[in-house]
């Protein structure tokens, strides 16, 4: 009996915490109530925390050549570096073997899903059901001002986005 409490112990605690939809909001609520300087503030704490992984989530903005990705992706990056972080994640820093180690698998996802528009596909992959599911909502929904994203635009942030969560996903296991 002492060894199976031993290795319960020690798989709980290399658990990650699945990110839901309460924690996405709490995220939301906290970033819309900061006001510049604040929110300047947690921006640059999660860009020291993961330098390597903002820097390859911003380099998006050039390989699109899209520069509406950029103000975007800083949101969304806060909103889910945050959302991880309430729900009890703190990840590890994401380095450049990191990302080389995931790209080829999650590009082999990536063309399934588009193929398929099995959202399964993604939601297993990342380990992140709820974030694939409101950055789903995300991308077609209206802006404040009554626009929608362009196709182009929200496709490209929805691929970034799902690179992030992954990325994320498995720095907090």
């Amino acid at each position: 009996m002492w060894l199976f409490e031993k290795i319960y112990f020690c798989t709980s605690i290399n658990r990650m915490n699945t990110v839901n939809f309460a924690h996405i909001e709490q995220a939301i609520d906290k970033i819309d109530a900061m006001d510049d300087a604040a929110l300047d503030r947690l921006n640059e704490t999660q860009a020291i925390a993961q330098p390597t992984l903002i820097s390859y989530v911003m380099s998006a903005v050039d390989e699109y050549d899209n520069e509406k990705l950029e103000s975007l992706l800083v949101f969304y990056f806060t909103v889910l570096h945050e959302s991880f972080v309430l729900a009890g994640n703190n990840p590890k820093t994401v380095t450049e073997e990191d990302i080389d180690a995931f790209e080829e698998e999650y590009f082999e996802v990536l063309d399934a899903y588009f193929n398929s528009e099995d959202e399964t596909l993604l939601e297993e992959f990342t380990d992140q059901p709820e974030l694939v599911k409101f950055m789903a909502m995300e991308i077609g929904a209206e802006e404040e001002n009554d626009e929608m994203m362009d196709d182009e635009t929200a496709t490209q942030v929805f691929i970034v986005t799902m690179a992030l969560t992954s990325l994320l996903s498995r720095a907090s296991a």
